[in-house]
């Protein structure tokens, strides 16, 4: 096994950079010099941390088009959503800053056995987090700003193909005053970091990834009785009711097809359409996508880049050819260019039904499923039949109704109306089902990783 990994920019293949991989012992000086940094950072005022986390938030934009322009070469997407990154990034940190020492402060309670008592949300110690490549600066920032908060030490094993992201992230922080050793960057192998989670001193698990991956980790954690968050893929379902406006439907399921080139978890990935909108949907639909161009995206003309990486690419076609064995239709794209570079061209597949890739499994890229529901029931029906929950979406005029189908019937951790959205800090974002547990943003993503300790004075 190498004892090194390579960068690949995935626009014409060749290698950014090469890392040395770090041995079981020099891991476990990190965690063992994060824990004693954490010693002292949870004594730290809530207000101290949340001036440092404001902090951190500057220091992004400072680098701002360093680190865009670092992300466009580590994993393929455009400058404008790499730099709207950097900017949602600034905006997790001014919002913990904001309202974490409220969230953090402790709470008053009359206890009936004492005569006084509170509840204390105490810091639990180190907080590993395994992220993959897809918002290189966003996954990092969602789970360890809100951590740092709570006072937490904080490590991040990031995903191979954006190591120089974690790194700089890592530069960044210390840069804006964190204290040494609060966040570090381990580049590990999978071994190594199964034995990071076996580390006393990490007290909990956080990961973004696939379901597979998520069983995994959860499954490493629990041998150690460690607590987890996870917020695994989704195969997200948006909705074209019968009163939908048509314009608003079209906009909306490019959109969110293909903005990061289709590399979200919470994307729109299958169109559920009812019978009475199904054939002009499909047409306007395919017209759109059908214009749309994979290039290089640095370019002015690209509407989006490249896959992140070769075997993800390939892996995402083999997915539509067996659609198409299965049943499905191609409707434009899903043929897989040669030459250099990991490009696949946006696609749409029609007849997708249950036991095909498309319907039952997470197309992680440009790749849309149009599937016909005899009515808005039926809609919400197809909606629900799957394993995951992340998010979804409905488009209706009937505004009302919609969220009321939100709120009670669709089994998501999310759900937009007549519009695409990806995450916002005051909102909690996370999914149910094979999707995963655990919140992070709008506050709860600070209460994850905290002891809710119960003190009682029982007499003066």
């Amino acid at each position: 096994m190498s004892n090194s990994i390579k960068t690949i920019n995935p626009t014409n293949g060749e290698t950014l950079e090469t890392y040395a991989l770090m041995s079981s012992a020099e891991a476990k000086q990190v965690v063992d010099a994060c824990y004693e940094a954490f010693l002292d950072w949870r004594l730290e005022s809530l207000e101290s941390r949340a001036k440092t986390v404001k902090a951190i938030g500057q220091a992004l934009q400072k680098h701002k088009d360093e680190l865009a322009d670092l992300m466009v070469k580590e994993m393929g997407k455009l400058p404008s959503q790499a730099r709207q990154e950097v900017d949602l990034c600034t905006g997790i940190c001014d919002y913990t800053a904001e309202h974490g020492p409220k969230k953090l402060a402790d709470e008053e309670r009359q206890p009936g056995n004492g005569e006084r008592g509170f509840v204390t949300y105490s810091p639990m110690g180190v907080i590993y987090g395994i992220q993959p490549w897809n918002f290189p600066a966003y996954q990092v920032v969602r789970y360890s700003i809100a951590n740092i908060m709570a006072g937490n030490g904080v490590l991040l094993k990031h995903a191979e193909n954006v190591t120089g992201s974690g790194l700089l992230l890592e530069k960044i922080y210390r840069e804006a005053g964190l204290p040494e050793n609060v966040f570090r960057t381990l580049v590990i192998s999978h071994d190594v970091s199964d034995e990071v989670i076996a580390h006393s001193a990490v007290r909990g698990v956080t990961l973004t990834g696939s379901d597979g991956a998520g069983r995994k980790v959860a499954g490493k954690a629990a041998e150690y009785l460690k607590k987890t968050v996870l917020e695994l893929g989704s195969n997200d379902a948006y909705l074209v009711l019968d009163d939908a406006d048509m314009d608003v439907a079209i906009d909306t399921c490019v959109q969110g097809r293909v903005y990061n080139g289709g590399q979200t978890c919470v994307a729109a990935k299958r169109f559920v359409v009812t019978e009475k909108n199904y054939e002009t949907f499909k047409k306007r639909y395919v017209e759109r996508m059908q214009s749309l161009k994979a290039g290089d995206p640095t370019q002015e003309d690209s509407d989006l880049g490249p896959m992140a990486r070769v075997d993800l690419r390939d892996g995402l076609h083999d997915q539509v050819e067996e659609s198409v064995r299965k049943g499905a239709k191609i409707l434009c794209g899903g043929e897989k260019p040669s030459g250099k570079g990991a490009f696949y061209p946006v696609t749409v597949l029609d007849n997708v039904t249950p036991g095909q890739p498309a319907y039952d499994d997470e197309l992680f890229g440009p790749v849309a499923a149009l599937i016909r529901a005899k009515d808005d029931e039926d809609a919400m029906r197809i909606a629900n039949d799957s394993r995951y929950g992340l998010g979804g979406g409905i488009i209706s005029k009937d505004v009302k109704r919609a969220t009321e189908l939100a709120s009670k019937y669709f089994d998501t951790g999310m759900v937009f109306i007549n519009g695409f959205g990806v995450a916002t800090p005051e909102m909690p974002f996370g999914g149910v089902k094979n999707s995963g547990y655990g919140r992070e943003h709008g506050g709860f993503g600070m209460h994850e990783f905290v002891n809710a300790k119960s003190v009682i004075v029982v007499q003066e």
